[in-house]
């Protein structure tokens, strides 16, 4: 006789437009690492983080203006560490699992291979425990300013040693370093990128006016 097989059972929730939902099993905790990858995985048309006191975020997927900025933000990103050699870059569905007990997704994130080499091939499969090296988010035009920089102020405390807040309304540049008071650059050209990423000279300009 062949083993029975049991399907989770789904409670569905109303979410985002019409005949959009939330899929959540009976009994997960969301606090629980493995947990909340099951949620994730069951509900992987959201992007969702999870904050330092166990709150859920959850968003929309990316609107085409966006899209298209975040997708030349990741391309610049990739093509230097392509290049460059000791490190990895992430888009923004790479999950990191953070010190302080959140779950964040930066638009887009670069690691030290070094970094990787010290989790297990399990670890890897699953959200990073780990503080990305360098980290940047992309204000949409539905952001509100304060929560992404409140979001900014948490990497940085956290360890990471550049973040970096580009917002294309107000065409600034937010940036962040470990231990340091945040700068903001109106209008910039470029934003050289050292020495966290040496020789990375992100071109804003062109960032900021991307889209469709």
């Amino acid at each position: 006789m062949s083993a029975l097989t049991t399907e989770p059972q789904f409670l569905l929730f109303p979410f985002g437009q019409t005949g959009q939902h939330l899929r959540l099993r009976g009994g997960l905790n969301l606090t629980d690492r493995h947990d909340f990858g099951l949620f994730c995985d069951d509900n992987k048309d959201w992007r969702i983080e999870r904050t330092a006191h166990g709150e859920l975020v959850i968003e929309m997927p990316t609107k085409g203006s966006t899209g298209v900025k975040n997708a030349l933000l990741t391309a610049y990103l990739t093509m230097w560490t392509l290049r460059e050699g000791s490190g990895i870059a992430f888009d923004s569905s790479a999950g990191f699992e953070l010190p302080n007990g959140a779950m964040r997704s930066p638009d887009a994130s670069w690691v030290r291979k070094s970094q990787l080499d010290a989790l297990t091939e399990e670890q890897k499969q699953e959200f990073l425990p780990l503080v990305p090296e360098v980290i940047f988010e992309l204000r949409s035009s539905s952001d509100r300013l304060k929560t992404l920089q409140d979001k900014m102020a948490e990497w940085a405390s956290v360890g990471v040693r550049l973040g970096v807040l580009l917002d294309p309304q107000e065409r600034k540049v937010h940036v962040y370093r470990f231990g340091q008071a945040a700068q903001v650059l109106s209008n910039p050209i470029t934003l050289d990128c050292s020495p966290e990423l040496p020789g990375f000279v992100l071109d804003t300009q062109a960032l900021f006016d991307a889209g469709l």
